[in-house]
């Protein structure tokens, strides 16, 4: 498939989002996984709460959540500095950034990446979180494809925004986002429910959460909550499976 049709697609699966079947989870999920397939990156992002503390809410693997969390601990880095500031910010290499962040650049390093470009997630300029893009390669993310992260960052905080029919208001995008974290804690919950139950790692917990809401038609969040509440057993995930 050429890069045109990928685009299309990616942008297609965000503006799905505005159907009545829409899931924050997904939606965040798209958006990491697009920036991966058509940039050959890692990625992940998060996304404010209301105290604008920054949450995780969707990585392509775990070394890009590592990142974000150390980020986050922190409170300093070039996508704080990105959700700060409401620009773009990028490291072409992070090696020569030890003196400013040396715990962020040690972990990268140590798994296999030079550098980073974090992308603001924001809605008519205002922030409202970060896309950070890891990659194994020195030197700047071309501006083509800084663009079109851009884009993809966009199109999925107006996905967020347009979650209702209704008319929207300023303090819509709180509550949506509010929203979105909390189905995201919900989530992790069901993850650990998953893993003790099987036996198995957080990873193939999220694997097994998302196959079971596929093969199903549901969302994600009604399958998480359903867990959490103890309207379903752990068991009807897993057996699913097998």
């Amino acid at each position: 498939m050429n890069r045109e049709r990928q685009l299309a697609q990616a942008f297609l699966a965000l503006s799905d989002t505005y159907a009545a079947e829409f899931d924050p989870l997904h939606l965040f999920d798209s958006l990491v996984h697009a920036c991966h397939d058509l940039l050959d990156i890692d990625a992940a992002v998060m996304i404010a709460d209301a105290r604008g503390g920054l949450r995780t809410m969707a990585s392509t693997d775990e070394e890009a959540a590592v990142t974000e969390l150390l980020q986050l601990q922190s409170g300093h880095g070039p996508c704080m500095d990105s959700y700060r500031i409401g620009e773009p910010v990028s490291v072409p290499d992070i090696a020569a950034e030890q003196a400013h962040w040396p715990h962020l650049v040690a972990t990268m390093i140590e798994a296999g990446y030079g550098s980073l470009q974090a992308i603001p997630v924001r809605l008519r300029r205002r922030p409202l979180g970060v896309l950070t893009l890891l990659r194994r390669q020195l030197g700047p993310l071309a501006p083509d494809d800084v663009h079109v992260a851009q884009a993809l960052a966009d199109s999925a905080a107006l996905a967020l925004m347009h979650w209702s029919t209704e008319p929207g208001r300023a303090d819509d995008v709180i509550t949506r986002v509010q929203s979105a974290i909390a189905s995201k804690a919900t989530l992790e919950i069901a993850k650990g429910m998953i893993a003790q139950y099987a036996d198995t790692t957080i990873a193939e917990a999220s694997h097994l959460l998302t196959a079971y809401a596929k093969q199903r038609r549901l969302r994600l969040t009604e399958t998480v909550q359903a867990l959490v509440t103890r309207d379903m057993h752990p068991g009807a995930v897993v057996e699913a499976k097998r």
